[in-house]
């Protein structure tokens, strides 16, 4: 039987329009509450969101409590805010890696114990040490700090043709360390085009990179594929309402649906838009409705795919019927060679009587 996990995250959170409580908090042993300090920057959010001074170091710290009848042992893990395929931000840990442009991980900026034991029907206070990087800067280092059962506790399991699912329910308290509150001016960059796969089926994956200290809100993204040297659009998409956390970078997929890719040159032609906003200057449609976004980025860029490449792809697409005639018209030619043979044969041997 095979067997897989996944991690359901409750988040203590607001952070803009993404960063929101997810899950079924009745589906942990534990609950937990952080202790809003003095400086942070607004008292109604249920995250940390801290302006310190260069250099400065602060402890922060966490409620963890537990009302069932056994101890509960806890593995706190930090992580800096990542953005995932879907343009959601993550806060917890994951196999994303690190932007290039991201100069503070947050793990190496926060100091938490790797166990804790809440014992039975109490609570205690756990200390987060944050320690500010030294040098000046602008913007917002992100992350967050997950709270998961060090026993894999599955709240929920089921099987379905041999497939186990574990679900894994965890805390994840979002951490924000300011020196400031000036604004940054966002930015934007096409990194990367080229064609992959998601969940086995056929997509162009447009990796975009965010690589300013600010957050990327209300985050939009339309996209169009020709082949080079024509107009007729082959692929397209346009997603709204993502987000994408400071210093990342995602690989947004274009999906195929179904069709097969073809080997050849490509354009590319992609325009985001980040800030919505009624005192925007950039419009752009949403249906019969006008939306007003305050950033706009343009961007256009050819690839190519190869012809193995595509051949690999579309062998490993699910959705799409693989063509199997040569394989009829191959057994058809050994039908025809043994008629020939047993003929040859039938002929011969008379000839010989």
């Amino acid at each position: 039987m095979k067997k897989s996990k996944s991690l359901v995250t409750l988040i203590l959170a607001s952070f803009f329009f993404f960063f929101s409580v997810k899950g079924l908090a009745s589906e942990l042993n534990f609950a937990v509450n952080p202790v809003i300090p003095e400086n942070q920057i607004d008292k109604a959010k249920t995250y940390f969101d801290l302006k310190m001074a260069p250099g400065s170091v602060q402890t922060v710290e966490v409620q963890l409590r537990n009302d069932t009848n056994n101890d509960v042992v806890i593995e706190p893990k930090i992580a800096s805010a990542t953005t995932n395929l879907n343009g959601v931000v993550e806060y917890g840990p994951n196999d994303i890696e690190p932007d290039e442009t991201l100069k503070h991980n947050l793990k190496d900026l926060v100091e938490v114990a790797e166990t804790i034991t809440i014992p039975k029907k109490s609570q205690i206070t756990l200390p987060i040490k944050i320690k500010m990087p030294a040098e000046d800067f602008t913007g917002v280092i992100s992350g967050g700090v997950t709270f998961k059962e060090k026993t894999a506790a599955t709240a929920d399991s089921s099987t379905d043709k041999g497939l186990a699912i574990k679900n894994e329910y965890a805390y994840v308290v979002g951490i924000l360390l300011r020196q400031t509150t000036d604004e940054v001016t966002p930015d934007l960059n096409l990194v990367a085009v080229a064609p992959s796969q998601v969940n086995a089926r056929n997509v162009i994956n447009v990796t975009l990179q965010n690589p300013t200290a600010t957050y990327l809100n209300s985050f939009r993204l339309i996209n169009e594929v020709t082949k080079k040297g024509q107009s007729d659009s082959l692929y397209s998409s346009d997603t709204a309402k993502m987000q994408m956390a400071p210093n990342s970078h995602f690989s947004y997929p274009i999906s195929l649906q179904g069709q097969k890719l073809e080997a050849g040159e490509y354009v590319l032609k992609s325009v985001a838009y980040s800030g919505k906003s009624d005192q925007g200057q950039y419009k752009v449609k949403n249906g019969e409705e006008e939306e007003t976004y305050l950033y706009k980025w343009e961007f256009e860029k050819e690839f190519t795919v190869a012809g193995d490449v595509a051949r690999d792809l579309n062998q490993k697409d699910v959705t799409i019927e693989q063509d199997h005639t040569w394989i009829y018209l191959l057994i058809g030619l050994l039908l025809l060679i043994l008629a020939l043979l047993l003929i040859w044969y039938r002929r011969k041997k008379k000839d010989e009587e």
